[in-house]
């Protein structure tokens, strides 16, 4: 496809900028330990001025970012919101009840799977894999270590729980940032996800079941939990119906509101429970939501999850976002994008190696580039045209950048997911990777699936499991 200059731009040219891109931010991560902000305006910057080179006036290009940005911008509003939200839900108990009462339940016959559930819930609820490993999981490490259980399975049960939650949450900033960069809707992306990672959820549950009994007569150290369970108690009023906001969302989700106005009724739900449960004033409902929640406990394994959230603590992802939008709005505008997927989609002509191409390009990006945020933009970006010309919904796109990207950037040593997990936890990468089968099983049974011509989603045609027969992507 040509630009808006009307000229095609060599595969040579394009492969370079793809390239430069790559190397600026490998080298600046890696080597210089530079902010990713910093090398994204340095990638635009090599961008624009190859753009230049092929004869494209800057006029174009400036407007090509302004245009990037604005086509984006009613999604990114949702990480206002997801910031707003979970300020709220903490200053209302509604997090610390969900932590508290999960903790309650757990033993030593079903630690495994319980670990990863509650990992689970922990990161469905804030949004945050990060957050879910250094707080919860912290907690799973300690008492895995007290009933004598390999470290790595611990950990594996950790890193799943975290991931799930990381991709399936609708406040989370990759799940957001996976159906902004396809152009999909948040929960038309969530529910796409759901055909592969149920499946591979109830695998690794059965999993770790089979491996934690073999623990099933040890005794849990209640150190850890009796810690955190006691400084919640002393912090917040538990009593069950603080988790109303939590019910308020998941209805509205499925309800298939919009999820703006679900969040904003989530958020709403929280400042109120808050305010009657919690005791707390107007003022400080609203400063939570725009700082997220600061009245330390003393415990730093409860302050780390429970200080955040907040509009501003949002900023950092939105600015990211802001940056990139505007970058594949260049890339667009240029016509280098659409050279290169021009190129590889020649030796594609079927369903699975769509699939099979998506995810291996979002794990291999996401290593280069040691960054998962950046796996997911990039891929989503690239492919978008190219799945809507081959008649696939943008659904389908988001699912596959989360399942290479979210699901595989912890087991890769190097980024930024695997370092902070892997040094939060106390167990190398490469050793818990095996263990964590959430991460691996949800991309491999989607490939699974794409070959089956099963969970593959077309315009005009109501999603469901079974597709037929095996679609070729040609048309």
């Amino acid at each position: 496809m040509s630009n808006s200059e009307g000229k095609v731009p060599s595969f040579c040219s394009s492969l370079l900028v793809l390239t430069a891109i790559i190397a600026i931010l490998m080298v600046g991560i890696l080597v210089f330990h530079v902010d990713l902000h910093i090398l994204l305006i340095l990638g635009l910057l090599s961008t624009i001025l190859i753009g230049i080179s092929q004869g494209i006036c800057f006029g174009k290009l400036s407007d090509a970012m302004a245009g990037g940005v604005t086509r984006g911008l009613p999604a990114m509003f949702i990480f206002i919101l997801i910031g707003v939200l979970i300020g709220s839900w903490i200053s209302a108990g509604t997090v610390p009840a969900l932590m508290y009462y999960g903790l309650k339940v757990i033993s030593p016959s079903i630690f495994l799977p319980m670990a990863f559930l509650l990992c689970s819930l922990t990161s469905l609820c804030t949004g945050t894999s990060w957050g879910t490993a250094g707080t919860m999981g912290v907690a799973m490490m300690g008492m895995g270590m007290g009933l004598g259980m390999p470290p790595a399975w611990v950990a594996g049960a950790v890193v799943s729980g975290a991931v799930f939650g990381d991709k399936m949450s609708p406040i989370s900033d990759t799940t957001v940032l996976a159906s902004v960069s396809a152009g999909a809707d948040l929960y038309d992306h969530i529910k796409a996800m759901l055909y592969t990672t149920v499946p591979a959820f109830m695998i690794a549950i059965v999993l770790y079941t089979i491996l934690g009994l073999q623990y099933a007569a040890g005794e849990l150290d209640l150190k850890d939990v009796g810690l955190i369970t006691s400084t919640l108690e002393n912090s917040f009023n538990l009593n069950p119906l603080v988790m109303l906001p939590f019910f308020v969302l998941l209805g509205l989700s499925l309800m298939k509101v919009p999820a703006t106005a679900a969040m904003l009724a989530g958020a709403l739900a929280g400042s109120l429970v808050g305010m009657i449960f919690q005791g707390m004033s107007i003022a400080q409902v609203l400063t939570a939501m725009n700082y997220g929640y600061s009245t330390a406990s003393g415990i730093p394994l409860v302050d780390k999850i429970l200080m955040r959230g907040g509009i501003q603590s949002m900023m950092w992802t939105f600015s990211l976002s802001f940056i990139a939008l505007a970058l594949g709005g260049v890339l667009d505008e240029a016509g280098f994008l659409n050279t290169l997927i021009s190129e590889l989609m020649t030796r594609i002509h079927s369903a699975g190696a769509l699939v099979f191409t998506v995810i291996a390009t979002c794990t291999i990006s996401t290593a280069a580039m040691a960054e998962v945020y950046l796996g997911i933009i990039l891929n989503g970006t690239v492919y978008k045209k190219c799945f809507e010309e081959k008649g696939l919904k943008p659904a389908m796109l988001s699912r596959l950048t989360e399942e290479g990207s979210t699901c595989m950037g912890s087991m890769i040593p190097w980024t930024t997911m695997g370092a902070f997990i892997a040094g939060t936890l106390g167990v190398a990468t490469w050793d818990y990777a095996p263990f964590a089968f959430l991460n691996y099983l949800t991309p491999l049974i989607s490939i699974i699936f794409a070959y089956l011509g099963m969970a593959i989603f077309w315009k005009g045609r109501p999603n469901r499991l079974l597709s037929g027969k095996r679609p070729p992507v040609d048309k």
